[in-house]
């Protein structure tokens, strides 16, 4: 008897032997990415619930929300309230395009790119604040607390730090916004890759990351732009400037 379209558990299980440094959540929508776009799943057809998922795949109630919110990103899957998740028809999915020269391989690109977010992220906090859903708003909480759960677990919290801050961009209800996160997506937290640039110097960690976030979402919750703004200003300027203290620590001195 063949297996089920969605019982993918022994690959899963090769997979985290093979790639342990990947997180499951990001394990876990690669598979599922796999079954849409692969025709296996037809537009319109209606994904397992997030209690089957987590009992197939042997996995938390986090890592599914952690999946389905990257095939949502990437407009493969919507959710409908009261009803479940479904599939879209978006044809195959590609990494698209992203901004001429953007590179995360140096600190100084990374310095480059945390400027235009400052530029792009500020006003996009303060629309959402004024133009947020309540749908929204749901998005956001539940992005920011797999964020938390990952940053408490000292896990990685590339991706899901990226959802919280496209769920902000939706949230404006301009689609530009989420669209140049798209361009930037590779270099949002992009510690990871500078490899060499390094120079055997460490790059700290927000310790402050669950505060900022705070205060950002409560400003979007109560509306207030204005205070939205100035809390995602503080938190991306606080980020430019540990990269800055890092390009600063890798100059070489006799």
């Amino acid at each position: 008897m063949p297996k089920p379209v969605w019982d993918v558990t022994g690959r899963v299980g090769v997979e985290q032997a093979e790639r342990k440094t990947e997180s499951l959540s990001a394990r876990l929508s690669e598979l599922l990415r796999e079954r849409i776009v692969s025709g296996a799943v037809k537009p319109g057809d209606k994904l397992p619930s997030e209690a089957e998922l987590t009992r197939v795949h042997s996995v938390s109630r986090t890592v599914v929300r952690e999946a389905m919110a990257a095939l949502r990103i990437e407009g493969l899957v919507e959710a409908r309230r009261g009803s479940g998740v479904y599939a879209l028809d978006r044809g195959p999915v590609s990494d698209g395009q992203s901004l001429t020269g953007l590179t995360t391989g140096r600190i100084t690109g990374v310095i480059e790119l945390l400027e235009i977010r400052g530029a792009v992220e500020v006003r996009a906090a303060g629309l959402a604040a004024m133009r947020r859903s309540n749908a929204n708003i749901d998005t956001i909480l539940d992005a920011n607390n797999v964020v938390a759960e990952f940053y408490r677990k000292n896990e990685p919290t590339r991706e899901a730090d990226y959802r919280f801050h496209y769920a902000i961009a939706e949230a404006t209800q301009n689609t530009f916004f989420p669209q140049f996160l798209n361009l930037i997506r590779t270099g949002m937290v992009p510690r990871q890759d500078l490899g060499k640039s390094l120079a055997g110097h460490v790059y700290t960690r927000n310790p402050a990351l669950l505060q900022e976030h705070r205060q950002i979402v409560e400003a979007i919750i109560y509306q207030d732009a204005a205070a939205a703004e100035t809390a995602m200003e503080q938190h991306l300027e606080g980020n430019l400037a540990r990269y800055r203290a890092l390009l600063r620590d890798t100059i070489t001195t006799e």
